[in-house]
């Protein structure tokens, strides 16, 4: 990976006049694909002017700086749950890591992060606000997934992750291997028949597929909470989706120069790169915060900007070059369906010129979709596409604050009073009328 661009990029917001306000853009073609706006500092109401010569008081609280550092397991045990690491070997040779806050006994419930994200969303922000924490607490045993190319499943039996075959998956081969082999490794490990999936944005896409492909695994599932639900792109508002979209026949060619097969690797400079930018005392929090904001919407009030060194510890996470192709297609298609290799291609892989869509009609596990007017990806509007397509929705919840975005469904400051507390009780109900026993 040159790092070429995002040196430059770092150089641009180094050099940005800090003295009065400005603004820094990035137009390609017609497509903007950030407008950041930089104000001066204040102090105590007063602007102030920041020199090269100026020392900048960077201290950081202990635990948020260890917090960046430590992985998923060391976060669950740091702050004394029953932290485990599991393997998981899928049919297709990659070597998954689950992680878990084991209640031994209790229903399980699996939790499937989103794009560039890992297991860490669900227990980052802490005990008192992440959601993996509030489930042990509710008495589920939580197990939280992985999914291939991220920083915990970066293994196979036969390529390393150097290898250009490593990358050569999207979100389908997520669906139809990782997530089912997760599910039956969970049950055959606790006892239990079924149990709860909650996912968020792409972790709500392989679901769908899983259930359009493999079907039968919606018997092994109590109910589905889909937080910010993806499968529709049409009125998709993120930047970086719509600039993959636009510019589809070149698309490949630009990710290989920032990443080869791999988009957004996790690598010692992005981490350092992130930090830099992200450190809760650098007057650059609020850069951050914006570029952090672009693939997903703006809200500042429901970000705990404070956190923002512990959110670039662990995101990016990685994904492949594929995989981002891939959504680029679907918003570019409007179709919720397999990846567009081109006709030529289609027909050798799926003896058509076009690629088939993902069959929702099968997903007939219970379905809960909590969406928001915010959210750039999941747009209220495709989610009502996708509530029509799908033949078993019990639930379907407009989160009521209108600016709460994307990210805010798991790492929102009021995330559990706007939405969580609302998903356990569906939970609770589902597990009810379900009228099966949930016990090993």
């Amino acid at each position: 990976m040159s790092l070429k661009p995002l040196l430059l990029f770092g150089l641009c917001l180094c050099l940005a006049p800090l003295e009065s306000q400005a603004d820094l853009s990035f137009i390609f073609g017609n497509i903007s694909l950030f407008n950041l706006n930089f104000k001066t500092p204040t102090l105590l109401g007063r602007s102030i002017t920041v020199n090269s010569n100026v020392q900048i008081d960077t201290t950081v609280d202990p635990n948020i700086q260890e917090d960046s550092h430590l992985d998923t397991y060391s976060l669950i045990k740091k702050y004394g749950y029953p932290a485990e690491n599991h393997s998981v070997t899928t049919d297709d040779g990659y070597i998954l890591t689950v992680h878990r806050i084991a209640r031994h006994g209790a229903t399980p419930v699996l939790l499937v992060h989103g794009l560039l994200d890992s297991s860490a969303t669900w227990v980052m922000m802490g005990p008192n606000k992440g959601l993996g924490y509030m489930l042990y607490e509710q008495g589920y045993d939580v197990w939280m997934a992985n999914v291939r190319g991220n920083t915990y499943s970066r293994k196979h039996i036969k390529y390393t992750h150097s290898h250009a075959k490593f990358w050569d998956f999207t979100f389908h081969e997520m669906g139809v291997h990782d997530i089912p082999k997760t599910i039956d490794y969970i049950l055959d490990t606790t006892g239990f028949k079924q149990l709860h999936y909650i996912g968020h944005s792409q972790g709500t896409v392989v679901f769908w597929i899983m259930g359009s492909e493999r079907p039968e695994y919606m018997d092994k599932i109590i109910a589905m909470q889909a937080l910010a639900p993806v499968a529709y792109l049409r009125h998709c508002k993120s930047p970086v989706v719509n600039f993959l979209a636009e510019f589809h026949a070149s698309v490949s060619i630009v990710l290989k120069l920032i990443g080869v097969h791999e988009f957004l690797p996790k690598n010692e400079f992005i981490v350092m790169f992130n930090q830099l930018i992200c450190d809760e005392t650098t007057i650059t929090k609020e850069i951050c915060s914006n570029v952090i904001f672009l693939t997903t919407g703006f809200d500042k009030l429901q970000l705990n900007e404070t956190m923002l060194p512990v959110v670039v510890g662990h995101a990016p996470a990685g994904a492949s070059t594929k995989q981002m192709q891939h959504f680029g297609q679907v918003r570019r298609s409007g179709e919720f369906r397999q990846f567009d290799y081109g006709w030529l291609r289609n027909h050798w892989h799926y003896n058509s010129i076009s690629p088939p869509a993902y069959k929702l009609e099968n997903v007939k596990a219970k379905v809960a979709l909590y969406y928001s007017q915010n959210d750039w990806l999941a747009q209220p509007a495709d989610v009502q596409s996708l509530r029509r397509r799908l033949p078993n929705v019990v639930h379907h919840y407009l989160v009521d604050y209108p600016e709460f975005n994307h990210l805010d469904f798991i790492w929102g400051v009021d995330a559990r009073s706007l939405l969580w507390d609302a998903m356990l009780k569906q939970m609770r109900a589902c597990e009810i009328d379900n009228n099966i026993d949930t016990t090993n």
